[in-house]
């Protein structure tokens, strides 16, 4: 090549090195909305935020989280669904969306099909909690109990088809007991309830009940996962209790809406997977008393196909209706 060609395309080489890193940075600045179909201050959406700020980073994009609420969850996953499959909008996937999927007809959307799914994110078991007034200091005393004493006490839940209802009908179902259930407008109220003595028994999550369990407010018979939980190493977990299929997991994932390329799926799991590994981000997943999953796009998959059959044959079962 000429000298004056090789300095002039030698002058011209590093401009054109920018170009793709220019292009990545204006692609970039359209931030990834996450959208959380649950008020701001619950597990699902501290998670997100916590995602949010620690993911942003690795995915190469700003991420925001967007609660969008309104018909159990409907409104958010709705939302997503009609959204256009860029990777620019995603929403949590968790364990209310599969209670949904069996309890509200004609969803706007195909629960199967409507979303590809990133990664199940976190797991944390639900804890069977008393009225300390209870006579019943194991899980096993407590069911005898209930059994001896036929409608006479009752589990409160947040509300009708809601998780804490679910995990009660799940558990007489697998004890034989007839436990009346008692529905409020959301945890607090049945909480503080449940503490007067109004209500005897609730099965929660591990975060909500923990505060009331530490300050002696509430009694902890079982945890309902397959093994103790690290923040109630003392209370015996649903195999130990002899009810070893009431492995109930709260799980919070992330899914796209269907169509997303591959290579964009692969890029927010991997930023999303590798925010959850970083110190600080599982300090605050663990202050929350969750476990870290991680689990791949085909693992994800899986396990909401699965919850969906699950809990559909739950509210069959139970006869459980929306409000």
């Amino acid at each position: 090549m000429h000298p004056n060609r090789t300095r002039r395309a030698l002058a011209f080489a590093p401009a054109a090195l920018l170009l793709p890193t220019l292009a990545q940075a204006q692609m970039n600045e359209r931030p990834i909305t996450i959208i959380v179909p649950f008020s701001p201050g619950g597990s699902t959406d501290l998670v997100s935020r916590v995602i949010a700020q620690f993911a942003a980073p690795i995915v190469g994009a700003p991420m925001i989280v967007d609660n969008r609420t309104g018909g159990g969850g409907v409104v958010g996953w709705g939302t997503v669904a009609r959204a256009a499959p860029d990777g620019r909008t995603l929403c949590t996937i968790e364990l209310s969306y599969a209670i949904a999927a069996g309890l509200i007809p004609n969803l706007p959307f195909d629960p199967h099909q409507a979303f590809t799914q990133i990664t199940t994110a976190v797991k944390v078991p639900h804890v069977l909690v008393v009225n300390p007034g209870v006579p019943a200091k194991t899980m096993q005393e407590f069911i005898a109990l209930a059994k001896a004493r036929p409608g006479k006490l009752n589990y409160g839940s947040g509300g009708n088809g809601t998780n804490t209802h679910l995990a009660g009908e799940l558990f007489k179902s697998l004890t034989g007991t007839s436990i009346v259930h008692i529905p409020y407008k959301g945890a607090g109220a049945v909480l503080a309830d449940l503490m007067s003595g109004q209500v005897q028994a609730l099965i929660t999550s591990v975060p909500t009940a923990l505060p009331y369990i530490r300050s002696g407010k509430l009694r902890a018979l079982m945890v309902t996962g397959a093994q103790r939980n690290a923040a109630l190493p003392d209370v015996p977990s649903a195999a130990e209790s002899g009810l070893p299929k009431m492995d109930m997991d709260f799980w919070i994932g992330f899914g796209a809406p269907a169509g997303t390329p591959q290579a964009v799926v692969d890029n927010l799991h991997d930023g999303i997977v590798k925010s959850l590994a970083l110190p600080d981000a599982k300090k605050k997943i663990d202050e929350m008393g969750l476990t870290v999953v991680a689990s791949t796009p085909a693992q994800a998959t899986a396990l909401v196909n699965r919850e969906i059959k699950r809990w559909t044959a739950v509210i069959k079962q139970a006869g459980i209706k929306p409000d």
